[in-house]
C-alpha cells in the first residue's frame, strides 16, 4: 500500500496558504508542522475554555475533558496507561527534572552512562550529577561513522552502573540504536535505561511496554502537535525517585514530576494527534482496528515506507556531490535509519550549501542543533558552522524531494 500523499497534505494548513506551501520543509527535524486535528482543538481551547480546568462550571467541565481526551490519545499511541505520563514545557525541560529526581537515589561511586551522540539536554544533565560523587562514564560514537558500537557499552557497564542515558535516534546521525539489546545490557548489571525518543519518535511507533525501556522521553512539536514534551516512565521506576511537584502533589500522576504544572491548551491539542493518526489510518485501512497503537503502528509503517524511498534518493544525490561527507550511514533501511540526513562538502562551508539551497526556497539549516559533543566526535573543526541537515518526514512529497536533488546537485557548479 502506498501513502496517499494529497489526502495526508490536505489534512494540514500550511499547505493550502501559497505564502507557505511554496517552500519545500527539509527542517522537519527542528519541529514538524501540525494537522488541522491539532490547531482546530488548540484554537477552540483557547477561544472557549480558557480557564482553570477540573472546576465545576462549564467551561472548566469542558477544558479538563479535553485535557483527558489528549492524556489519553498519548497513552494509547504509546500502548500505556495516561497516569504513567508526564507532559512537561519540553523533552529538555522534563529531563532535567528527571535528573534532579534521580539525584538523591546516588551515591559516590555510582556510574552512569551516557553517550556523546545525543542532543545536550540527554547529556549536560546527567554529566552535572557528579556534584553528587557519580562518575559519568562516556560511550563514544565511531569518529567516522558516528555510529555506537554495543561492544563499546559492553565495556563501560558495571555493577557500580546506574543509569544507561541513550537516545533512540541522533540527531545528526540518524542511526535506529538497537535500544532492546541496549536495555537488556542495563537491566543485566541492575540499571535502568533511559531512552531519548525525540528523533525516533517522528518515523515510528513505539510500544513502550515492549521496548524494554524503564523511562522514554520525546517532543510532540516533532511529532505533528503541540510544543510539549512527553515523558513516560514505569510506575516502579517512579515510586523509586524523588517527586519534583509541589509536596502536596506527590501521589497525584501528571503532577508529581512536573513542578510547572500541566500546559492546559497544549495538553487539549495533543489529543488532534490520536485524531490525525485515525484520520491516516480510516482513510488507507478497510479493517476495524479499536486500538489506538495498533493504527498508529500501521500508519508509521507507511511513513516509513515513504520516507525510506525519499531518503535513499537524497542520500543518492548528496553521494554524488565532489568532496561529500555523510554523517552515518549512506543507504536508508526501513528501521536502522531515520530519514534526517547530516553531511559536509568540502570546499564550502555548511552554511554556503544552506545559503544555495534556501534561495530556491528550499528550507534547511546549518549548526551544531545542540549536539555539539557529537560534532566534536566526529572531527568537525567548525562547530558554529557544523553540518547541513536535511529532515523529512512523511508529509515531504515528491516534488519536494525532486526540488531538492536538483538543488543539491548544483552545487558542485556553484562553489
Amino acid at each position: 500500500m502506498k501513502l496517499d500523499l494529497d489526502f495526508i497534505r490536505s489534512q494540514y494548513p500550511v499547505f493550502k496558504n501559497p505564502e507557505t506551501t511554496r517552500w519545500a520543509m527539509f527542517e522537519n527535524a527542528g519541529g514538524s508542522y501540525v494537522p488541522s486535528q491539532v490547531a482546530d482543538r488548540l484554537l477552540n481551547f483557547f477561544q472557549f475554555t480558557k480557564v482553570q480546568p477540573y472546576g465545576p462550571f462549564e467551561a472548566s467541565i469542558a477544558a479538563g475533558e479535553a485535557m483527558d481526551e489528549g492524556y489519553q490519545a498519548i497513552a494509547g499511541l504509546l500502548g500505556c496507561d495516561a497516569d504513567e505520563l508526564t507532559l512537561g514545557p519540553s523533552t529538555s525541560m522534563n529531563t532535567y527534572v528527571l535528573a534532579q529526581a534521580a539525584r538523591p537515589t546516588l551515591k559516590p561511586g555510582d556510574e552512569i552512562v551516557v553517550t556523546n551522540q545525543d542532543h545536550e539536554a540527554n547529556i549536560g544533565c546527567w554529566r552535572r550529577l557528579t556534584e553528587t560523587g557519580a562518575i559519568i562514564k562516556e560511550w563514544r560514537i565511531d569518529p567516522q561513522t558516528g555510529e555506537l558500537s554495543i561492544t563499546d557499552l559492553k565495556a563501560l557497564l558495571s555493577d557500580k552502573t546506574r543509569l544507561v542515558c541513550f537516545t533512540l535516534c541522533s540527531n545528526i546521525v540518524g542511526t535506529i540504536n538497537d535500544f532492546k539489546t541496549i536495555c537488556k545490557m542495563a537491566h543485566a548489571v541492575g540499571a535502568l535505561a533511559i531512552g531519548d525518543g525525540v528523533s525516533f519518535a517522528p518515523h515510528q511507533a513505539l510500544d513502550v511496554n515492549a521496548s524494554g525501556l524503564d523511562i522514554y522521553l520525546f517532543s510532540t512539536y516533532k511529532t505533528f502537535g503541540p510544543h510539549l514534551g512527553i515523558m513516560w516512565a514505569k510506575p516502579a521506576v517512579l515510586d523509586t525517585l524523588e517527586p519534583q511537584g509541589h509536596y502536596f502533589n506527590r501521589e497525584l500522576p501528571h503532577y508529581n514530576f512536573n513542578p510547572a504544572g500541566p500546559l492546559h491548551a497544549e495538553i487539549a491539542a495533543t489529543a488532534g494527534i490520536g485524531a490525525y493518526i485515525d484520520a491516516v489510518y480510516d482513510h488507507h485501512f478497510t479493517d476495524e482496528e479499536p486500538n489506538l497503537h495498533t493504527r498508529a503502528k500501521a500508519v508509521f509503517d507507511l511513513f516509513s515506507q515513504h520516507e525510506t524511498h525519499h531518503a535513499n534518493r537524497i542520500l543518492d544525490a548528496i553521494r554524488a556531490i565532489p568532496g561529500s561527507r555523510i554523517i552515518g550511514q549512506n543507504h536508508a533501511e526501513t528501521g536502522s535509519r531515520a530519514a534526517t540526513i547530516a553531511f559536509t562538502v568540502n570546499g564550502m562551508t555548511a552554511q554556503n550549501v544552506v545559503d544555495r539551497l534556501v534561495q530556491k526556497e528550499i528550507a534547511v539549516r546549518n549548526g551544531d542543533f545542540y549536539a555539539v559533543r557529537c560534532l566534536e566526535g566526529l572531527g568537525i573543526k567548525d562547530i558554529e558552522d557544523g553540518i547541513i541537515r536535511i529532515s523529512l518526514v512523511h508529509y515531504n512529497s515528491e516534488q519536494d524531494v525532486n526540488r531538492l536533488v536538483e538543488g543539491l546537485g548544483a552545487l558542485p557548479a556553484t562553489r
